[in-house]
């Protein structure tokens, strides 16, 4: 049965997902790539399917990530179908998560991600806005699988 659960759970693997695969979860799927580097398996997708963010690659630059390369995809693109959490981050992604668990064995979890894409004003306030979401996800992404920080890092 899928639901909330518990930080005690450490899966195998993660979906994250949201509105077009192309900002949040993306974004995401890298940070969890870097932080915890083979502790479980990721992917990311979108409810629609968008377009590569130039924003979302730039602030990921920033902090030495690549996702310039990122295609987004669908949950109707998905190869496999095995993954123990998905991780929503937007409510539509949050409600598509929810009817296709009901045909896996998966939890899910929403964690509310605003969409930077809606930020107005100069690049500088634009790039901002892209930052606090980049920096949002760090810290729950440590916070949710118990990051400690390597030596050097």
């Amino acid at each position: 049965m899928a639901g909330v659960i518990g930080v005690d759970f450490r899966p195998d693997s993660i979906l994250f997902a949201c509105g077009m695969n192309a900002i949040r979860s993306p974004m995401a799927a890298a940070l969890a790539n870097h932080l915890f580097p083979g502790a479980f398996y990721v992917k990311s997708v979108g409810v629609r399917c968008g377009k590569p963010d130039p924003f979302a690659a730039a602030v990921m630059e920033e902090i030495g990530l690549d996702i310039s390369e990122h295609e987004p995809t669908t949950f109707d693109d998905l190869e496999d179908s095995y993954f123990d959490l998905i991780i929503s981050l937007a409510p539509e992604a949050h409600h598509r998560s929810l009817e296709w668990s009901r045909g896996h064995a998966v939890e899910t979890e929403y964690w509310p991600t605003i969409d930077p894409a809606l930020a107005m004003g100069s690049r500088e306030q634009i790039m901002d806005a892209y930052r606090s979401v980049r920096d949002g996800l760090i810290i729950k992404l440590k916070d949710r699988f118990e990051w400690m920080a390597h030596t050097g890092e």
